[in-house]
């Protein structure tokens, strides 16, 4: 069968519109793909090497994919996980995890998903919160759930994958049985919760955004027609939640071989190595993946011709960087940098060519990090900046052009609501006139006359001293431009209003001579007018990172520190 072209988003398009009493349930988008591609390979998973050490792969087409998720789908309904029940689940990228997901979409279950990255303390709090009723997990997650009775007391079925050891239940073999007949997806409304995924808390308490099939829907037409994906693509995600748009997309997804917690320590050569053997067309990377890799190809000038797009996002990503990973491309091929949350993405791109030949320029002068322009018709508004709750959307919120404030957004990807968390909800959520809702990204940024968002960082790392307001990466660009550091991160101790700016250098390698080097910094502020009253300077051997994209710097954690080192 021939490659057929995808469905692309056309607002004017009734048939992307989706009424709200209308079934709609995100697993059709894979049984779609079955019909155009049932023989291509769907999941490609390294599970083994030979003894020349050659990488060894099993893999699902998409009928595949298809048939064994009824089996099991049929399966999780003897097991008596039904729509709407929330399950945890806990399983590594794979074939059971491509296989399991869809499962649940089909039978209406809800996943919940944490990440494993955040700690196990903070982990157990998110999962406790969601009150599940039910536990998918491998061995290791088990013995975890035995050990912490307490976090999991609403549990009353539980599946393990692989081998099942003394804690009872079901295996998941034991659930997949064969059947002639397809199993029928549950007519799930749009506005159902297919799934609630936890933010990582990297700025704040971790919170389960409740997923609707809808947000899923939208976001998949989103990702489609921006990036222009086609049918004959193959996509390397190194974020294992990204991989689940490759089968509703009919695109193969190639598992790498990695620990998806740890992207800074990934193995280059690996990540090369899958590359190279599927000749893959788009990856998925964090900006620490993309920094580690970009330095190894560049040093050994290795060449990528089959990347056609490299997508970069989960944290600001460095021109530099950016520069750095390109020397592998062909010229035909560009880094993209989408911008949004778990609660809203993607809703604003650019693309390297902009980056590199434009906004990075203005970027080192202070101007903010330019994210891009609002994808198809996603609208983004820059609002005044306050930490108070906003019940109604006004249009007097809205700030001029070149005026910096909150980033808010909205759209039909856009999530609605937290999980049972009323008062996130307040905070970050503000209804329009028409019902709909705008999500305060919790981020500030400013819009150009060409339309472009700049980004500024978080609304919670401004520091407000008497005089001034200070926003961390137009201030941080200053200190990035010196060549002996690595990243700079804005702080402010002491009390709101009257607080005292600290700017913490985590240098690029060891410091001879530290005295001189505070000296240059110093003069490095007074030189610019953002950092000219930045007084205290402090050198951080390495930074307190977050541990998914190993780029979100916690400068509430360097708050601390540098108040421990300066007395006011």
């Amino acid at each position: 069968m021939g490659l057929r072209p995808s469905p692309v988003f056309d607002k004017e398009n009734k048939q992307n519109r989706i009424s709200m009493t209308e079934s709609i349930n995100i697993s059709s988008w894979l049984k779609r793909s079955v019909k155009l591609y049932p023989y291509k390979r769907a999941v490609v998973f390294p599970s083994s090497r030979d003894k020349n050490g050659r990488v060894l792969y099993s893999h699902m087409t998409f009928a595949q994919l298809e048939r064994e998720s009824d089996y099991l789908a049929f399966g999780l309904e003897k097991a008596g996980i039904k729509r709407g029940m929330r399950t945890i689940v806990m399983v590594p990228p794979g074939l059971e995890f491509f296989t399991l997901i869809f499962a649940m979409f089909k039978s209406g279950a809800v996943p919940v998903v944490v990440d494993p990255g955040m700690g196990i303390k903070r982990m157990l709090i998110c999962l406790s919160q969601s009150r599940p009723e039910a536990f998918i997990g491998i061995g290791k997650a088990h013995v975890l759930r035995k050990l912490k009775p307490k976090f999991f007391k609403t549990i009353k079925i539980c599946i393990t994958v692989g081998k099942k050891w003394f804690w009872g239940g079901y295996s998941l073999n034991q659930l997949c049985e064969q059947r002639d007949e397809p199993f029928n997806a549950v007519a799930t409304l749009p506005d159902e919760t297919a799934a609630i995924l936890f933010t990582t808390g990297s700025t704040g308490p971790a919170k389960g955004v409740v997923y609707t099939h809808k947000n899923f829907h939208s976001q998949i037409m989103q990702i489609q027609s921006h990036f222009n994906i086609e049918p004959d693509e193959i996509d390397l995600p190194t974020f294992p939640l990204f991989a689940l748009f490759d089968p509703a997309l009919g695109i193969t997804a190639v598992i790498p071989d990695m620990d998806p917690t740890k992207p800074a320590l990934v193995n280059p050569e690996k990540i090369i190595e899958a590359i190279e053997n599927h000749g893959v067309t788009n990856m998925f990377a964090s900006p620490a993946l993309l920094n580690r890799v970009g330095k190894y190809g560049k040093e050994y000038n290795i060449h990528l011709p089959s990347l056609r797009r490299v997508v970069s996002a989960g944290a600001p990503v460095a021109p530099e960087n950016i520069e750095q990973f390109s020397c592998m491309l062909s010229k035909e091929a560009e880094v993209h940098t989408p911008y949004g949350a778990t609660e809203a993405v993607p809703i604003v791109s650019i693309a390297s060519r902009e980056i590199l030949s434009e906004t990075k320029h203005l970027s080192k002068q202070g101007f903010g990090m330019c994210v891009g322009r609002p994808i198809n018709d996603t609208m983004v508004r820059i609002i005044k900046i306050s930490d108070d709750t906003i019940h109604e959307w006004s249009e007097d919120l809205v700030l001029d052009n070149n005026e910096v404030g909150e980033i808010a957004v909205k759209a039909s990807l856009v999530t609605k609501h937290y999980f049972e968390n009323p008062e996130a909800d307040a905070l970050a959520k503000i209804k329009d006139e028409d019902g709909t809702i705008w999500h305060r990204m919790g981020d500030l940024g400013w819009q150009d006359n060409k339309g472009r968002i700049w980004f500024c960082g978080r609304k919670n790392h401004r520091v407000t001293t008497r005089s001034e307001t200070l926003f961390s990466i137009p201030c941080e660009a200053i200190f990035n431009n010196h060549p002996m550091v690595k990243r700079s991160a804005l702080t402010g101790i002491g009390p709101k209003i009257m607080q005292v700016p600290v700017i913490c250098i985590e240098p690029a390698s060891d410091i001879k001579n530290k005295k001189k080097f505070i000296a240059e910094m110093q003069d490095l502020a007074l030189s610019h007018e953002l950092t000219k009253n930045i007084k205290h300077i402090l050198i951080h051997k390495s930074f307190p990172v977050d541990i998914r994209h190993n780029s979100k710097i916690f400068r509430e954690k360097l708050s601390d520190w540098a108040a421990a080192k300066i007395k006011i």
